[in-house]
């Protein structure tokens, strides 16, 4: 990508201290100017961290960057082409590091992909490509990170004692609409996806009540998804409840919880869907533990390919990637739950 150009860099310097200033003086609703004729606003955003004010920019063109999980795949869905995107899942550059439902509504935009080498930041790139708004918001409530990013541009993070990572899809799509000053599209999405669902358990009440687990094996280890993480919650959208095993286990990081050997019974629900994180899906189908479990035995469990539709659309849990998880798994666990001995 080219160098931001040196005006760009003083415009932006000149609405920082502007909306400083009005945040000092505690004035300026959203849309509107602040007191004295100041910098009107684009948007408010209350997050972990306290409220971030988000200026207009002058030239009527936002410069995004998203390093939050997804956070980018979200202000596409809002006709917001983002400067720069983190990679989480390794998109790579021919998906302009989305998922690839998603590619083509950037248009002709090339994004600058943030690398993601061991979810580290890079500043120096970031303050390289002068935002008007950093997005992060499922990501890591971590403070020192906020603080050096917003240095930069105003950030914004997770919504209050969200868990890390652990942003619910229609909580996620709230919060970039709210900043991105769409709130009004932001809701047409997530109406949009509740039609979806309660269309799907019209379709499937034999989902209702049934227990399940979503499951990931990684080397030697195993970890189970928990609701605020989209990998369970769209499961749980459709009327599957958590299998109280798994409910039961110590969950430190918030959306997922560690399974020891020991513990993997506790995939052993009413219907399972599994799959492998950084290995081949032959770690898990050759895995005597996993393959001894009855969910697995009785054809209950269905154990899918990391970097298929389903794993990849449900483990970005955006709109548009949970219609193309729900495509590709629903039929299956139907099946799935049609063998259980009720």
């Amino acid at each position: 990508m080219s160098t931001p150009h040196p005006a760009r860099r003083t415009r932006t310097l000149a609405v920082g201290l502007a909306a400083l200033a009005l945040a000092s003086a505690g004035c300026a609703a959203p849309q509107q100017e602040g007191g004295g004729g100041g910098t009107p606003l684009l948007a408010s955003v209350d997050t972990h961290f306290g409220t971030v004010d988000i200026p207009e920019p002058d030239d009527g063109e936002l410069r995004v960057v998203a390093l939050g999980w997804s956070d980018g795949e979200v202000a596409l869905s809002l006709g917001v082409a983002p400067v720069a995107i983190f990679d989480w899942q390794n998109f790579g550059e021919e998906n302009k590091g989305v998922g690839p439902w998603a590619t083509e509504r950037f248009g002709d935009v090339e994004p600058e992909l943030l690398e993601n080498v061991d979810g580290s930041v890079n500043y120096e790139q970031i303050q390289a490509l002068d935002p008007d708004v950093i997005l992060n918001v499922r990501a890591a409530l971590d403070e020192k990170t906020h603080e050096r990013l917003s240095e930069i541009a105003p950030t914004v993070a997770p919504p209050k004692d969200t868990p890390d990572f652990a942003v619910d899809w229609r909580t996620h799509t709230r919060v970039v609409a709210e900043a991105l000053g769409r709130t009004a599209e932001g809701e047409e999405l997530i109406a949009g996806l509740d039609s979806r669902f309660g269309e799907l358990r019209e379709q499937h009440p034999e989902f209702d009540g049934v227990t399940m687990a979503s499951g990931s094996k990684f080397g030697d280890a195993y970890g189970a998804s928990l609701p605020g993480d989209s990998r369970f919650d769209i499961y749980g959208e459709l009327g599957f409840v958590l299998n109280p095993a798994i409910e039961e286990l110590p969950s430190p990081n918030g959306f997922y919880a560690n399974i020891s050997v020991e513990q993997v019974s506790a995939f052993d629900a009413d219907v399972a869907v599994l799959t492998t994180i950084g290995y081949p899906l032959s770690a898990l189908t050759e895995d005597p533990l996993i393959q001894s479990l009855p969910v697995v035995r009785d054809g209950r469990a269905l154990l899918v390919d990391p970097e298929g539709d389903v794993m990849r659309g449900a483990t970005a849990g955006t709109v548009q990637s949970i219609g193309i998880a729900l495509d590709a798994v629903v039929p299956d666990l139907a099946a799935a739950v049609d063998k259980l001995d009720r």
